[in-house]
């Protein structure tokens, strides 16, 4: 069985069969990562985590454009960029007037009642990292795979060669930055 770098390469090059090879390669890691995100969510959540890795995946293994992958690393990096376009894209289709923005849920319980925030808090989140990512590229980039893949310190400090004391000290960085850009609107 070939490994997932190797089948990377192979769909890098246009091999359409690789991509159906890679899939159950990686499957089960990409639905860990997407539960994990997704139980970070507020309630009310209409995607689940199977849609989520199965629309990443579609992003990510695009046959027809050439996709460059360098390592397996690179792979769910970007898998975890994927997944936050994706629920970034879902927190602005529900803050529409079309697909029911502005409007509040009536729910029989206040306490269950959807925050009209959750969004807006995901949209905010957005555009902060945005503004991270101009400053300090590593540490939006730390920022993705912590919070949208739900790496460990020291998975993302592999990911992103570097330190797992480093990893640490940007993800503290990058907290803080973030608080102060969301918590200053």
């Amino acid at each position: 069985m070939p490994d997932v770098t190797h089948l990377l390469s192979n769909i890098e090059q246009g091999d359409p069969q690789a991509a159906e090879q890679l899939l159950p390669l990686v499957y089960d890691e990409l639905r860990k990562l997407a539960a994990q995100k997704l139980a970070q969510e507020n309630p009310g959540q209409t995607l689940e985590a199977t849609a989520l890795v199965h629309e990443a995946y579609l992003r990510l293994v695009n046959v027809e454009e050439a996709q460059n992958w360098n390592s397996r690393g690179h792979f769910f990096a970007a898998a975890a960029e994927a997944m936050r376009r994706i629920l970034v894209e879902q927190a602005r289709r529900r803050t529409r007037v079309k697909h029911g923005g502005g409007r509040a849920r009536a729910e029989l319980e206040p306490s269950e009642l959807i925050a009209p925030e959750a969004a807006a808090d995901l949209l905010a989140l957005d555009e902060a990292l945005d503004r991270l990512a101009a400053e300090d590229p590593l540490a939006a980039h730390l920022v993705k795979l912590r919070y949208f893949a739900g790496f460990t310190i020291p998975q993302t400090a592999e990911a992103l060669r570097v330190s797992p004391r480093k990893a640490d000290f940007l993800w503290a960085f990058a907290r803080a930055w973030l608080r102060r850009e969301i918590e200053g609107r």
